[in-house]
């Protein structure tokens, strides 16, 4: 009895220390990243993250997470949910390397949390609204300011293409992908502004249902915009084979960029360190932020609502706090897309 008694103990504790061995086998393959951690703090109910919260300060996962900071994470509710300042899917693709270096499921889970939002959040004609599921004044518009879209539309080009990490993603979220990508692609080609029935670049926002170029905040009038069009232009550009529709769309957009460069000034601090406005530099080349849709002059919006033709015109203050000139054509210009039209003749 003695000796069945010692048979039956000795079993046990072998198990016991074979499950111990393998539990702790597992734990030394799964690490941790410290930013990826926050990203699961923030990450809302529905699988977004907001850029801002409930109290109105902006998320930054540099900021060491306090109670009170904890208190008012947990208070951010959906409403808060966005695609805009990159976030969400700056977020995603954070946690999708995080994942591939540490080996962490939570990460992966997530991300994946993340994807299931940003199809929810689709609208049928292909485009994104800036928030979701919160609609009220410009954030149900189809919104490419900030490269909202085009941030998006890269995830699901990566999960369709099983590129950039994404190879990790479970393999029934790429036709899922590839769907997303077709109907957003859909969108740029139809929200693609014509002039006189030609193409020429994209507003940075549009109504959900009219897919009319449309204004956001007062100073940001419905208008052609360059900054955004450079973003559309890049992602068009991603496609192998594309269709004579996307070709057409590029070139027609860097026609346009092309005829409506400025050159011989950059917009710059004045000497005196007090403004901001044009300066000569016979070097310099930039194009206007937006520019009207009939004359393809340079408008500058204002908070009162106004618009004018002169940057100098509108208040110090947003003369001085908004990106109204910039180089954001010039790469794309005389870098990529030569090297994009020798690929795709």
């Amino acid at each position: 009895m003695k000796r069945l008694v010692t048979i039956i103990y000795t079993f046990i504790c072998l198990c016991l220390f074979s499950c111990a061995s393998a539990q702790n086998a597992t734990n030394a393959t799964v690490q941790t990243d410290s930013l990826a951690e926050k990203m699961l703090i923030y990450q809302l109910s529905n699988g977004a993250w907001p850029k801002q919260l409930e109290d109105g300060s902006v998320v930054k996962y540099e900021t060491p997470i306090s109670d009170a900071l904890m208190a008012k994470i947990k208070a951010t509710t959906d409403k808060h949910a966005t695609i805009d300042n990159k976030a969400t899917s700056r977020e995603i693709n954070f946690l999708v390397k995080a994942y591939k270096t540490t080996n962490n499921k939570k990460y992966l889970q997530a991300a994946k949390k993340g994807i299931d939002y940003l199809l929810e959040a689709q609208y049928a004609n292909g485009g994104w609204p800036q928030y979701y599921p919160d609609k009220s004044i410009y954030r149900a518009e189809i919104t490419y300011n900030d490269d909202a879209i085009v941030n998006v539309l890269n995830i699901m080009q990566d999960i369709a293409t099983q590129t950039n990490d994404f190879d990790v993603v479970d393999q029934n979220y790429r036709s899922k992908a590839e769907n997303a990508v077709k109907r957003g692609v859909d969108c740029i080609l139809k929200t693609q502004v014509l002039q006189n029935g030609k193409p020429t670049i994209w507003a940075a926002q549009y109504d959900q249902n009219t897919l009319r170029p449309a204004k956001a905040r007062n100073f940001e009038p419905a208008s052609l915009s360059t900054s955004e069009s450079v973003g559309i232009v890049r992602f068009l550009m991603r496609f192998k084979n594309p269709s004579t529709e996307i070709k057409n769309s590029i070139t027609n957009a860097i026609t346009w960029f092309e005829a409506t460069k400025i050159t011989g000034y950059k917009f710059e601090k004045f000497p005196d360190g007090r403004d901001r406005g044009l300066i000569a530099d016979p070097t310099a080349v930039i194009w206007a932020r937006f520019y009207d849709f009939q004359t393809n002059k340079p408008i500058f919006g204002d908070r009162d609502n106004s618009i004018k033709t002169n940057v100098a015109d509108i208040s110090f203050e947003r003369r001085n706090g908004y990106a109204w000139y910039g180089a954001w054509p010039n790469n794309l210009i005389n870098k990529e897309f030569p090297k994009w039209l020798k690929a795709n003749p």
